[in-house]
């Protein structure tokens, strides 16, 4: 359109007296604009193709297991969750699965608001360094590599769901409760995406007769240690009920000196002697450690039956932080309600399993 307006002005100024000149002139003229217009229209091309050459080679790409956001399947879910059951039926390393997911999730601040996922819980950060040295995470390095096998095969599937999901897996398997767990987790994808130590509970307090520190994200500091365990579980958004609910789960596993700095090397109950599993096999398992019930490898309200019980064996484990749930007026009714009841104990649980396991989530769509 430009360039037929420009021809129009030119031939109106043409007389016929000097047809000649102004025609050769005209010409002349229409020729420069010919090129002008031509050299603009290839100069417009090349620039579109640098453009599409460009977007092509920026456009995400699938980066596997690096990314932060990966679609996953719900074939790719069922085939890793039977993974993971083998490897807790070969290993009978339920418990430190489940202290794995604990762990991760509960470095949740609900107080932080800033961007996913600034305020910790259940993204996988806890495999990277400097989150699984922290020193309540001792002894989990190893809980992650039983679990590297899962990730291998289906890399699509979050290291958070799976943490989360042999969790979940372990206690239904020792005879819990089924718990409604979702799935679809976006992990952390560096260590700079890690929470700071000092947001998860002490069972004991340290030298100068004080639980907690003031390293996390919010001090969980007190000389009372429910005061203390209501610091880290309200600091993640749960309550009292929660708390007590979620202390049951000591029915199941082991403490160690060298982890937790918290049991004997062996006890009757852990020195390699058959140890009865929920489906009545005799357990293979490494000796060592204190349990806190006798059938540690059981998932029931055992916990709440043994821990007020002054007739119980001397050498299961009754920790400040266990003894303070039926002394203190707030955790002491769940307490008891749940000794008296396994069907109250495991509705409680499952729920509050299932609220901790969501904690700073980010989910994608299960297709």
């Amino acid at each position: 359109i430009i360039f037929c307006s420009l021809l129009s002005t030119e031939a109106h100024s043409c007389r016929f007296d000097d047809f000649n000149f102004h025609f050769r002139s005209s010409y002349n003229t229409i020729k420069l604009i010919i090129a002008f217009v031509t050299m603009k229209i290839a100069s417009v091309s090349l620039l579109l193709a640098a453009v599409a050459s460009t977007n092509a080679f920026t456009a995400p790409r699938a980066v596997g297991r690096a990314s932060s956001s990966l679609q996953v399947k719900q074939a790719d879910l069922d085939g890793a969750q039977t993974m993971i059951e083998s490897i807790i039926d070969e290993k009978n390393c339920g418990p430190v699965f489940v202290r794995l997911a604990w762990h991760d999730s509960g470095t949740f601040d609900v107080n932080i608001k800033e961007e996913w996922p600034k305020a910790g819980g259940a993204i996988g950060s806890i495999r990277f360094e400097p989150e699984i040295n922290h020193g309540a995470n001792a002894g989990l390095a190893g809980a992650v590599k039983l679990l590297e096998p899962v990730k291998e095969k289906y890399p699509d599937v979050s290291y958070a769901d799976i943490f989360q999901m042999a969790s979940a897996r372990s206690i239904e398997m020792a005879g819990g409760p089924k718990i409604d767990m979702k799935y679809g987790r976006v992990d952390a994808t560096s260590p700079d995406q890690c929470s700071p130590e000092g947001n998860l509970p002490d069972a004991e307090a340290g030298p100068e007769g004080k639980f907690g520190g003031t390293s996390g994200t919010a001090s969980t500091e007190d000389e009372s240690a429910a005061w203390h365990l209501r610091k880290v579980f309200y600091r993640m958004g749960l309550g009292d009920e929660e708390i007590v609910a979620l202390s049951g789960a000591h029915t199941f596993g082991r403490a160690y000196a060298d982890r937790s700095g918290l049991g004997a090397e062996k006890t009757k109950f852990t020195d390699g002697s058959p140890v009865k599993r929920f489906d009545g096999k005799d357990a293979k398992y490494t000796p060592g450690g204190s349990p806190w019930v006798e059938n540690w490898l059981i998932f029931d309200n055992s916990y709440f039956t043994t821990v007020p019980d002054a007739t119980t064996d001397d050498e299961l484990l009754k920790l400040t932080s266990d003894r303070v749930l039926f002394e203190d007026h707030g955790f002491k009714p769940f307490a008891e309600k749940f000794r008296e009841s396994k069907d109250a104990f495991f509705e409680s649980y499952a729920k509050a399993h299932k609220a901790l396991s969501e904690l700073g989530c980010k989910f994608e769509d299960v297709e």
